[in-house]
């Protein structure tokens, strides 16, 4: 959204602009305000005169606002125009793949992409943490999220816009397909296996179509071998209709726990125990 502040406008009027733009959760960073047309005295006037107020130095909401997980992700997509979405863990717990969440810790905003967060987004007093994951295991060009960019272009990289939740409308996330990918290119561990594989056997309706040109465009080997082979344990139907043509599995076996059981189609070790820990 852009504001476009004239040479005769009034304060008022000015003020009345950009109240308009900010919902209860939009944030809007300094960057942003100066590159509208409000510099940093005029914001503090702002702050004094009770319109609006900081929940973190360098960024901004109408007062009695509260920062919200969709709001930043917004801010970012939009109003920033970096390359992060949510994905991994996040984006499947929020389309209803969640397994669990580890006692006691609160929700991860997982955002892949290789822009740099604001040192800002970290320091929100937010419900859920903020992990920057980086880039990803994908080899697609770079996507930005405005309007200019279209659903097909988003789909076609296993991307999409929130529209059923008027809080996170229009902000980007990843597919299942992308998100369960995103998940077992994290640091493998027994936990990280078994999460994976707890997650992996609630997604019978993955699009087979997308987990071919998902798997195709996957630059990791490890992610893409705990992928196939955990879809192979739990014998999804979608899985046989998957291609693997001009899909790279690498050479050789991978170890991704010490002392694990082998899976000879794919080629790599497992925890033994995985069964156990679905209970």
């Amino acid at each position: 959204m852009h504001i476009l502040v004239t040479m005769g406008e009034s304060k008022n009027e000015k003020l009345n602009r950009l109240l308009e733009t900010l919902g209860d959760a939009t944030l809007v960073s300094s960057r942003w305000l100066r590159a509208h047309g409000y510099p940093s005295n005029l914001v503090a006037r702002y702050i004094a005169s009770g319109w609006l107020q900081s929940p973190a130095r360098g960024v901004y909401l109408r007062k009695g606002g509260k920062p919200t997980w969709e709001g930043l992700l917004q801010t970012l997509q939009v109003r920033e125009q970096l390359p992060l979405h949510a994905g991994g863990r996040f984006a499947l717990a929020r389309q209803g793949h969640e397994h669990y969440l580890r006692l006691g810790e609160s929700a991860t905003l997982t955002l892949y992409g290789p822009a740099k967060l604001p040192a800002w987004a970290g320091k929100l007093p937010l419900r859920e943490r903020v992990e920057a994951c980086g880039k990803g295991p994908f080899d697609w060009p770079l996507l930005t999220f405005g309007a200019d960019t279209s659903d097909a272009t988003l789909n076609a990289q296993g991307l999409e816009r929130v529209t059923d939740d008027t809080r996170a409308a229009g902000v980007v996330i990843s597919t299942p397909e992308r998100a369960i990918l995103e998940l077992c290119d994290e640091k493998p561990d027994s936990a990280l296996v078994g999460e994976a594989n707890a997650l992996m056997q609630g997604l019978a309706t993955l699009r087979p179509q997308l987990v071919s040109t998902l798997l195709q465009h996957c630059a990791s080997i490890k992610a893409k071998r705990l992928f196939l082979a955990l879809a192979d344990r739990h014998h999804h139907a979608w899985l046989a209709h998957v291609s693997l043509q001009n899909v790279d599995l690498g050479h050789g076996k991978r170890v991704l726990v010490p002392g694990g059981t082998l899976n000879a189609k794919y080629q790599i070790t497992l925890p033994a125990d995985l069964d156990e820990q679905l209970g």
